[in-house]
């Protein structure tokens, strides 16, 4: 329901809700005092008949905040809605039962597309004063308190999506690794299919931060954050876990692949040049790769032999890739 004349229906979407007790309508319904009750009410209150449609009554906050009676004669859905015929979203056939019989308050709860306002309605069956059965509905405004559910809902998924990223990188953080990897390697069990982990370690990053200053190192885990992004799929999961080291893993993927993509990431860094005053900054990293292993318990296992593997790259040289010889 709406308070002025629409363009266009409303989708409504019934809710599970646990009003307040309501006014005691039914056991009055015959009183010829009933509108003046129903005028006192701080809600768009109006009655229609149950079979026709016809609008019978609307109370007084309806002529207070609307356009007066223009209403008299006409259908509901005219209106309410401006529309051409009954409401799709109409609760009529809830408020009886197979014999006729009201059912009670029916609750629910839409948010109307044209003024932006959301209503929560009541509706009832019951024996208008003239005894025809009428539906009765009572419409409070809850724009206000729809407008704080959605702005707390919006922060907590804010605070949820912030306690899983790294705020300098945007990448996943150590936390988010570890809840979304635990997903991925039961996942794995059940399909039987590969993963691999990759872990990384930039090279000489302490020289970086000593020689040009931390906002040069930060500038370089932002570009090494951003090509990370730009390199994974969907179902990967990219994280910073520490300082200047970062995990990648990657499911459904052979050992041969992920040997392709950690030399395809290490040569992605070596393209790198992230400029700093009067310099540019060219860094490089160390690789390590170890496959899922059919007695890995835990993620904690798998990203044990993948950091073994990335320590072999630095004694190597570093700037390398190496393997967990597991396979």
């Amino acid at each position: 329901m709406t308070t002025h004349k629409p363009s266009h229906r409303i989708p409504a979407q019934e809710v599970d809700a646990d009003p307040p007790a309501p006014v005691a309508v039914s056991g009055i319904a015959a009183n010829a005092a009933l509108p003046t009750i129903l005028d006192n009410l701080d809600a768009l209150v109006y009655v229609a008949d149950f079979e026709t449609h016809e609008m019978l009554y609307m109370n007084a906050y309806w002529q207070n905040n609307n356009l007066g009676d223009y209403w008299a004669g006409k259908k509901c859905w005219q209106v309410l809605q401006n529309a051409d015929g009954p409401c799709s979203f109409c609760t009529n056939h809830l408020l009886i039962d197979s014999s006729g019989n009201a059912t009670g308050i029916h609750v629910w709860e839409f948010q109307n597309k044209v003024d932006k306002r959301w209503y929560q309605c009541r509706d009832q069956a019951i024996r208008w004063t003239d005894g025809r059965l009428v539906r009765l509905e009572i419409a409070t405004d809850i724009t206000e308190r729809k407008n704080m559910e959605v702005a707390l809902q919006a922060a907590q998924q804010a605070a949820e999506k912030a306690s899983l990223q790294d705020e300098l990188t945007l990448l996943n953080n150590r936390r988010a690794l570890f809840q979304f990897g635990e997903q991925i390697i039961k996942q794995a069990r059940r399909s039987q299919t590969p993963v691999a982990a990759i872990m990384f370690d930039l090279d000489h990053f302490k020289h970086i931060n000593d020689t040009y200053g931390h906002e040069a190192g930060d500038a370089v885990l932002r570009e090494v954050g951003t090509m990370l992004r730009s390199r994974v799929r969907g179902s990967d999961v990219a994280a910073r876990i520490g300082g200047e080291e970062f995990a990648l893993l990657v499911p459904d993927t052979q050992q041969n692949q992920a040997l392709e993509l950690a030399e395809l990431l290490r040569q992605a860094l070596h393209a790198l040049k992230i400029p700093h005053k009067h310099t540019e900054l060219r860094p490089t990293a160390s690789f390590g790769i170890a496959m899922l292993a059919d007695d890995d318990g835990r993620l904690e296992a798998l990203l044990s032999r993948a950091d073994e593997a990335m320590y072999l790259s630095k004694t190597k040289g570093r700037d390398n890739v190496s393997l967990y010889p597991q396979f």
